[in-house]
C-alpha cells in the first residue's frame, strides 16, 4: 500500500507490474463498491485520463514552482515556493476571508459544479445560482466568456476571485435543466465573503457528575490560529476573549480547548492567547540560525479565566498549537489529554516575497510569488523543544491516528531534536494542583469499561496490522470477506449502541454572532445522540481522505446537523468534571444546580 520505503522498478517491466496491480486494485474497488457511480472502467480509465490532462497542462510556472518546492524541502520540509495563487491562499487562510461569489466547487465530468453557498455570500443573496449548477464559461465584467471546460479547478476558481465590487459572470448548466444544452447567464458583484466555519466557537455542556449533580462545563473549539497580517481586522485572541468573557457569564465551571485539528497558524497570536490563561511570564523560547535565544512573554499581564482547564490534543495539533499546550503544561494550568504526543513541528516559518529580491536584478513581477522559509526553532520555557517530541499528553485516550506516521519524524528532512536553557518563570500549579495520579487513574477505569473505546482499540488493532503487512490482496473473494466482515462489525455496534442507555447532556452552541444575544442554539439534547447512535454514524477521525474539492472557501465542518459519536470528546468531559470536583476540595451540601441558558426558538 505504501512504497515509500521499496526500491525503483529495475526495468519497464517492472515498472508495467505495478502498475498493473494498481490498476487492477482500482478496477476491484469499483466492482464491490456498493454504490457504484458508472461502470468501473470507465470510471478508472476517466480518471488516469484526467490526471495525464492534468500533467500534460503544466505551464512554465507550475513547472517552476515543483522545481522551487523540491528545492526547498530539500533544507527542511516546511520550507517551500509559494506561487501568486499560493500566497492569495494563505491570505485567505490567515485572515478568513476573501473576495469573491461566496461558493465551493467540485471537479465532475470536466466541468466545475457548486457544491455549497456561503450563507450571505453574493451567490446565495443573488438566488439564481443552485448547488448542482455546472459552469461551463466564466467572464470578467464586459469581457468576452472564456470555455472553462476539461480547465483544472484551481484555475477555474482563480478565474472566479477577483477585487471587490468588480463584476463576474457564469454560464452555467441548470441543475434541473432536462435539456443540457440549456445554459443561463448569472452576473455577480464580488464582494468580501468571511470564513465562519473556520473562527473560534464554543459550547455550553450541561452534564451530570459521577454523583448525579449537574455541572456546566465550557468547550472551546479552536480550528487554527488565524490572523490578518495586512489589516489587523481578525484575531484569534480576540474572537477567544469574547466567547471567554460569554462562558464566565455563564458561569461554567471548567473549561476544555479543542486542538485536535489545529494545524497552527500566527506566532504571535499563540503567544497572546497563551496569555489569557496565565498572569504573566515567558511563554516560549525562539532561536534563530545565529544561535541567540530570544525569550517571549505574555504581552498582558491580566488573566481572563484561572477556572480548571483541560487541553485536548491530537498528533494534528502542530506548531502554535503545541506552544499553546506545552507553555499551560510546563506551568501547570492545564491537564493535557489525547494523543500520546502532538505532531512535533517545532520550527517557525516567515514569508519573504520574491520581488523584494528580484527588483535588484532589474525585474520586479507581483507574480513572482513568495518564499516560506524556515528560519527560527521554537523551545518550551521548560527548555526543551518540541521538535519531533511534540507535546506528551498527561492523560492518554486511545486514538485510531495515533500513530507515529502521522507526525513530523515521518516527514523527510525534518530538523533534529535539541534544548536550550530553561527561561524563569514560576509555576501556577504551586499554589492550584492538577490532580493528575487522580485524574488519570479515574479515566483509565472508565476507558477500560467503555465500549466506544473498546471498538476504537479494536480498530487501532486492525489498522496496525495493516500498516504492518503493507499489502492488501487482489483477490476478489478475499476482499468480498473483508467487506462483509466489516459490514457485519458496523451492524453488530449499531445494535449493541442502540441497547445502552447513557445520559446525555445539553450543549448550546456560541458563535461570535451570537455571543452576545440572550439566547443560545440548543445543539444536542438527551435523546438526539442516541437516534445517531442507532444509525451508526461513525466517530470523527483526524486522518480525512484528501478531495478534489476547491473552493473561494474553506470545507465547513458544520457538526450542527447530526451529532457524531466522539469518545474522546466524552472522555475530556469526564475528566474535567473529576479536575472541577477535586478542585472544590472536601464536599459541602449545596442546592444551586446548573442554570440552563434559554433555548432559541
Amino acid at each position: 500500500m505504501s512504497r515509500q520505503k521499496a526500491p525503483w522498478p529495475k526495468d519497464e517491466s517492472e515498472a508495467d507490474e505495478l502498475w498493473r496491480g494498481r490498476i487492477t486494485n482500482e478496477l476491484l474497488q469499483e466492482k464491490l463498491s456498493e454504490h457504484p457511480i458508472e461502470p468501473g472502467p470507465q470510471l478508472v480509465a476517466r480518471r488516469y485520463d484526467l490526471l495525464a490532462r492534468t500533467v500534460h497542462e503544466e505551464d512554465r510556472d507550475e513547472q517552476v514552482k515543483l522545481f522551487l518546492d523540491s528545492l526547498a524541502q530539500t533544507y527542511d520540509p516546511h520550507s517551500e515556493y509559494l506561487s501568486k495563487a499560493d500566497l492569495k491562499n494563505f491570505s485567505i487562510n490567515m485572515g478568513l476571508s476573501l473576495v469573491g461569489i461566496g461558493a465551493m466547487l467540485r471537479s465532475e465530468d470536466g466541468y466545475a459544479k457548486i457544491e455549497t453557498l456561503v450563507p450571505g455570500g453574493p451567490a446565495q443573496v443573488d438566488g439564481r445560482l443552485k448547488v448542482g449548477d455546472r459552469i461551463t464559461a466564466v467572464g470578467q465584467g464586459q469581457g468576452e466568456y472564456v470555455d472553462v471546460r476539461e480547465m483544472r479547478l484551481d484555475k477555474v476558481v482563480e478565474m472566479i476571485r477577483g477585487k471587490k465590487g468588480t463584476h463576474v459572470r457564469l454560464l452555467v448548466i441548470p441543475s434541473d435543466a432536462a435539456d443540457p444544452s440549456k445554459r443561463k447567464a448569472v452576473e455577480l458583484v464580488r464582494d468580501e465573503i468571511k470564513l465562519k466555519d473556520q473562527e473560534a466557537r464554543a459550547d455550553i455542556i450541561i452534564k451530570k457528575d459521577s454523583e448525579g449533580n449537574p455541572v456546566k462545563l465550557g468547550w472551546l473549539t479552536l480550528p487554527s490560529f488565524y490572523a490578518d497580517m495586512d489589516r489587523h481586522s481578525k484575531s484569534t485572541t480576540r474572537d477567544v476573549l469574547a466567547l471567554l468573557k460569554r462562558l464566565k457569564k455563564e458561569n461554567i465551571a471548567g473549561l476544555v480547548v479543542d486542538l485536535r485539528r489545529n494545524g497552527g497558524g500566527s506566532l504571535e497570536e499563540a503567544i497572546s492567547l497563551t496569555g489569557l490563561f496565565l498572569k504573566s511570564g515567558p511563554i516560549v523560547q525562539t532561536k534563530g540560525s545565529n544561535g541567540n535565544i530570544v525569550v517571549s512573554s505574555d504581552p498582558d499581564a491580566g488573566i481572563v479565566y484561572t477556572g480548571p482547564m483541560v487541553v485536548l490534543t491530537s498528533r494534528q495539533s502542530a506548531s502554535a498549537s503545541e506552544i499553546f499546550a506545552a507553555a499551560l503544561q510546563d506551568y501547570g494550568r492545564a491537564v493535557v489529554v489525547g494523543d500520546q504526543n502532538t505532531f512535533g513541528k517545532g520550527t517557525v516559518q516567515t514569508i519573504l516575497e520574491i520581488g523584494r529580491f528580484t527588483s535588484l536584478l532589474g525585474s520586479r513581477s507581483p507574480d513572482d510569488g513568495a518564499l516560506k522559509l524556515t528560519i527560527q526553532k521554537f523551545y518550551r520555557v521548560a527548555g526543551g523543544s518540541t521538535q519531533l517530541h511534540g507535546v506528551a499528553s498527561d492523560i492518554v485516550l486511545p486514538s485510531v491516528t495515533d500513530l507515529p506516521e502521522f507526525g513530523e519524524g515521518a516527514l523527510k528532512n525534518c530538523l533534529p531534536y535539541d534544548e536550550v536553557s530553561p527561561a524563569r518563570y514560576t509555576k501556577w500549579s504551586d499554589t492550584h494542583s492538577l490532580f493528575i495520579d487522580q485524574l488519570k487513574r479515574r479515566s483509565a477505569e472508565r476507558v477500560q469499561n467503555d465500549a466506544e473505546f473498546r471498538y476504537v482499540m479494536e480498530d487501532m488493532q486492525r489498522l496496525h496490522q495493516k500498516i504492518k503487512d503493507n499489502r492488501i490482496s487482489l483477490n476478489e473473494d478475499t476482499r468480498r470477506k473483508e467487506l462483509q466482515d466489516d459490514k457485519l462489525r458496523k451492524e453488530t455496534r449499531a445494535k449493541e449502541r442502540l441497547a445502552r442507555h447513557e445520559e446525555e447532556p445539553r450543549v448550546y452552541r456560541v458563535t461570535l454572532d451570537t455571543v452576545d444575544k440572550p439566547n443560545l442554539q440548543l445543539i444536542m439534547y438527551p435523546g438526539k445522540l442516541a437516534e445517531a447512535r442507532a444509525k451508526g454514524i461513525p466517530a470523527k477521525v483526524s486522518a480525512e481522505a484528501a478531495t478534489d474539492d476547491q473552493s473561494e472557501t474553506v470545507q465547513p465542518e458544520d457538526d450542527t446537523k447530526e451529532p457524531v459519536i466522539d469518545p474522546e470528546r466524552d472522555e475530556s468531559l469526564n475528566i474535567l468534571a473529576d479536575f472541577v470536583d477535586l478542585s472544590r476540595g472536601p464536599k459541602t451540601a449545596s442546592t444551586n444546580a446548573a442554570k440552563q441558558p434559554e433555548q432559541r426558538p
